[in-house]
């Protein structure tokens, strides 16, 4: 009978995270969009890239502290 001290505050106690975790989850919008990460493994294609392809700039240092040339 006195674990029963120890099982009701440590059931609590978890109750009380999964409900923090639960609206911690709501207000960082991890429940906006739950249709497309179902359907994204059927796409044929890879979704684009929002910044589009990296290409290194003219603008680059290098390891020397300099500014890399143009081909």
């Amino acid at each position: 009978m006195n674990i029963l001290l120890v099982l009701i505050p440590v059931t609590l106690l978890v109750i009380v995270v999964a409900v923090a975790l639960f609206f911690w989850a709501v207000n960082h919008q991890q429940f906006d969009d739950l249709d497309s990460p179902a359907v994204l493994p059927l796409m044929d294609e890879a979704p684009a890239s929002a910044t589009g392809p990296e290409t290194p700039s003219a603008t680059t240092v290098g390891k020397t502290g300099q500014p890399a040339a143009d081909p």
